[in-house]
């Protein structure tokens, strides 16, 4: 099967994505879907992945694949998309916070990062300061 990635999912969808994956979405709004991308159709995307970009800094932020299409690639082929997104945008170095999926992201060449080294703009954001628990890993990789 050929996985289509497509950008800017409504925000109503990615919200049902991630309370089903016990992720938080409290603080997304529709301005932060341009930098969401989404594989499926576009009233029932089966995974999400979003960026949140800095300048030379960004946050991935809420990869999710629904229940039955997990361990089929999915996850991998949109953490590779939203990598190359930044990319374009000029990010140097991407960051993330997980509870559940470091061993996913450390095979795809994240590391574990010290949380006070952390950028002040990835520090300010909403789900770095309030919304993941301090037990979250904390890891980054330079693109």
């Amino acid at each position: 099967m050929e996985i289509v990635i497509q950008q800017a999912p409504r925000r109503a969808d990615v919200i049902g994505l991630l309370e089903s994956a016990s992720l938080p979405s409290s603080d997304l709004s529709d301005g932060d879907m341009s930098e969401f991308f989404y594989a499926g159709p576009s009233s029932a995307p089966i995974g999400i992945v979003g960026l949140q970009c800095y300048g030379s800094d960004a946050l991935l932020r809420s990869l999710a694949v629904s229940a039955s299409h997990r361990a089929q690639g999915l996850g991998q082929k949109l953490v590779e998309h939203a990598e190359l997104h930044a990319r374009t945008r000029g990010v140097a170095t991407i960051y993330l916070l997980t509870t559940t999926a470091e061993p996913f992201f450390r095979s795809r060449g994240y590391v574990v990062t010290p949380r006070d080294s952390a950028p002040p703009a990835i520090r300010s954001t909403p789900e770095f300061a309030s919304l993941c628990p301090a037990s979250s890993a904390f890891l980054s990789k330079r693109l």
